[in-house]
């Protein structure tokens, strides 16, 4: 019994100097977690991590790794996408679709210029009230359904002034400026601000 008994304190003893040990590294580590959050914030190309971007052109092949050897995971078939990009290695950059689908595409077949989709979480029936100013009494220029593309131009925080174009059958595209709030848009940050 007694044997069991210091055997019982040896291996107390040694838990508490594992935990010790363990709150030791995490508190002298504590000092250098906002020096690592910061240097995560920006990539290689010195732009931000994560951002939206849109795509170049078309066809693009999004691969399942970072160069050309790499398989393709599938293909973009319209310009000026909208997608994340969350990663960066040399020139290749990992991207995040609306759908959370992720691969990576060489920076030349990206752009800086900002587009979203609306609402492409809502079911397909649903419609989005494209206002005519940043205000919730504004009247309302156009209805938009969930996954349509629009053009940004700026964001306040809470709205963003956007571009619509349709592209009907017959005749040429038709545009419609107005004001969509910033929650009911994939291509933006929640309060994110530009202009």
């Amino acid at each position: 019994m007694i044997g069991t008994v210091s055997s019982l304190l040896l291996s107390r003893r040694a838990i508490g100097r594992r935990i010790g040990a363990a709150l030791s590294v995490l508190l002298l580590g504590l000092p250098l977690l906002p020096t690592a959050a910061i240097s995560a914030a920006e990539g290689p190309s010195g732009l931000p991590l994560p951002r939206f971007v849109t795509t170049r052109s078309t066809p693009i092949n999004v691969r399942v790794g970072p160069g050309t050897k790499y398989g393709v995971a599938w293909v973009y078939v319209k310009a000026g996408t909208p997608v994340e990009i969350i990663q960066e290695f040399d020139t290749w950059r990992k991207i995040r679709d609306a759908d959370g689908s992720e691969g990576w595409l060489h920076q030349n077949l990206l752009v800086g210029k900002r587009a979203g989709l609306v609402a492409p979480w809502k079911p397909a029936g649903e419609q989005i009230a494209l206002l005519r100013s940043a205000d919730e009494n504004a009247g309302v220029r156009a209805w938009l359904t969930p996954n349509f593309r629009v053009d940004i131009k700026e964001c306040t925080g809470t709205w963003c002034e956007v571009v619509a174009t349709t592209h009907p059958v017959n005749g040429g595209p038709q545009s419609f400026d107005g004001w969509l709030h910033q929650d009911e848009l994939w291509g933006v940050y929640k309060g994110e601000e530009f202009d």
